[in-house]
């Protein structure tokens, strides 16, 4: 992907302003980093992601049994989303990111606005759709997307200089924000860059506001992200699931 004119104010702004002296605490900021949560499975989940395809930005993770009682809510990963939205929730998507020399991008401000679903049903309130890598996506109605939470497992550490995700705390209370508002949301709550050693696992809430800069020093940089929710969809409509 090419580097877009609003990563580059985002990284500037970033650069601007030291990261906060507290850590992020979920309830308060939306978004909480969970040191060492997946480490004891690292290797095993590596392993099952290891026949992925290489060279895309972002390979979307369906059918592999194998990586789903990790996201179970009795798995390591899984119970890290049951803190957030209690016993019931499940994964709805999974994507493997994996920023290197021949992958590395930016993007600018922006939240998370669609699903992945198994079919098509049209329902009122759900869209526009859209399919990637053969898969259906929707813009669903912003109040499901605000019972769900995003887990981004890291596979690799993720200094300052490997493209952390950079989030702004507290903008997921502000509903869906106009594109031309961003910037203004952004500079009122502030940046904070998410950084990560292997193992560790970052939640936040699905609709935060985020960005990602392109890595400084391109070498592997792993994280499968997973997206939870705790309710089912209406009219018919089903979560494409892991």
């Amino acid at each position: 992907m090419k580097r877009t004119k609003k990563a580059k104010i985002a990284i500037a702004d970033e650069r601007s302003k030291p990261c906060a002296a507290r850590p992020l605490a979920f309830a308060r900021d939306g978004a909480q980093r969970f040191d060492g949560a997946a480490a004891i499975v690292l290797e095993q989940i590596a392993a099952v992601l290891a026949c992925a395809p290489t060279g895309r930005a972002g390979v979307r993770i369906f059918g592999v049994e194998a990586l789903r009682r990790f996201l179970e809510p009795e798995g390591v990963i899984g119970a890290v989303a049951v803190g957030a939205l209690g016993p019931s929730c499940r994964a709805v998507r999974a994507i493997l990111f994996d920023k290197t020399a021949a992958t590395n991008w930016s993007l600018g401000w922006h939240q998370d606005r669609t699903i992945a679903v198994a079919a098509r049903v049209d329902v009122e309130g759900f869209g526009p759709w859209t399919i990637k890598d053969g898969v259906h996506h929707v813009a669903p109605p912003f109040d499901c997307l605000s019972k769900m939470v995003t887990l981004r497992v890291h596979l690799d550490d993720v200094p300052a200089t490997h493209a952390p995700l950079l989030v702004a705390p507290g903008s997921h209370r502000l509903g869906r924000v106009p594109v031309d508002r961003i910037e203004n949301a952004v500079r009122t709550c502030g940046i904070y860059a998410c950084l990560a050693q292997a193992g560790d696992i970052w939640l936040y809430a699905t609709p935060i506001l985020h960005a990602s800069e392109a890595t400084v020093l391109p070498t592997s940089r792993r994280v499968l992200q997973i997206d939870y929710a705790a309710y089912a969809l209406p009219g018919g409509l089903e979560w494409l699931g892991v």
